[in-house]
């Protein structure tokens, strides 16, 4: 476990400051972003975003905070980088404090997640480990409830994928690692986390396209991915007398790790170019979703739900 220097803690309503917020109030109209192609890169697992070229966008400019979440404590598996960062800076945005999961490799971002929480008011922890391990996902349960009191959001994001052209080629410990890391590890952290979590908290998942139409090179990603989604309306049924909330997100391609210490050099540099939109999404364009399910004042009446966020394909079920 690492913790980041605490920072001082906002209950009051926030004020916009720094370059990020000052650009906010510039800026209107469409977000420009990158479009494929991108420089032909491929890093070894698990990735790191410090690395990619260009840089995944998490700081969500044009996003401003209304204390969605104010003094709300969060959970994030997998949340060193990619769209866990991402949501981990619009949660302290609105006013949460963060425990971050994420595997030792990922150190150098996840103290990078850490600054950025902290440049928005609120306190930061790292806990290294692999959500494999169900000790483990008890453990950091354990020590986010020590550090910050309470629990109220699980987002469970981490995962593995890993192409492969033909089912001959996938490997029995290929096959049992992505299903420990997608969904064990979901199942892992909500049962340790809900012991912990009142009326009004929200446990928001990470499922995929591919676990609604498949995937020819990614089967045991995308299997996974189809029980996350029916492992949410199924927690949601389980909980709803609780008033726990339990909600989905399902991206198409997005521009994180995952993909460049997956794919081919040449294939991670074409990564969403077949969206309408003809560009993967930018981390900081997934958010919102997550702050959605997490605030009650959002989505108070919304359980089991899988929502999709696909560029602009309209064919997703």
């Amino acid at each position: 476990m690492a913790r980041r220097p605490t920072a001082q803690k906002r209950t009051s309503k926030p004020e916009f400051k720094g370059k990020v917020m000052q650009f906010a109030r510039k800026t209107s109209g469409e977000q420009k972003e990158p479009k494929p192609p991108f420089p032909k890169q491929h890093q070894p697992r698990p990735g790191i975003e410090a690395d990619i070229e260009p840089r995944p966008k998490y700081e969500a400019p044009l996003y401003r905070g209304a204390d969605k979440l104010l003094d709300k404590v969060a959970l994030i598996t997998g949340g060193d980088s990619g769209i866990g960062r991402a949501v981990a800076v619009l949660y302290a945005r609105e006013g949460a404090d963060l425990a971050l999961v994420f595997l030792p490799a990922e150190k150098r971002d996840a103290q990078e997640t850490a600054r950025a929480v902290e440049a928005e008011g609120r306190r930061c922890l790292l806990i290294a480990g692999d959500v494999k391990d169900p000790k483990f996902c008890r453990s950091a349960v354990e020590q986010t409830v020590e550090e910050f009191g309470h629990l109220d959001i699980l987002v469970n994001n981490a995962a593995f994928q890993q192409h492969q052209e033909s089912i001959e080629d996938i490997s029995e410990e290929q096959w049992e690692n992505t299903f420990r890391t997608n969904i064990f590890g979901y199942f892992h952290m909500a049962k340790a986390a809900l012991p912990h979590m009142k009326p009004g908290s929200a446990i928001v998942n990470t499922g995929s396209i591919t676990g609604l139409q498949g995937s020819k090179e990614l089967l045991d990603y995308a299997s996974t991915k189809g029980a996350i989604h029916a492992f949410t309306k199924s927690l949601a049924q389980n909980l709803v007398e609780k008033k726990i909330r339990v909600n989905c997100v399902a991206p198409g391609p997005v521009w994180t790790p995952l993909n460049v210490a997956d794919k081919p050099a040449e294939k991670a540099a074409e990564h969403g170019k077949k969206t309408p939109l003809e560009r993967p999404a930018q981390p900081e364009e997934v958010a919102p979703a997550f702050v959605f399910f997490a605030s009650e004042a959002d989505s108070s009446y919304i359980t089991g739900e899988v929502l999709t966020l696909l560029g602009g394909e309209t064919t997703a079920a």
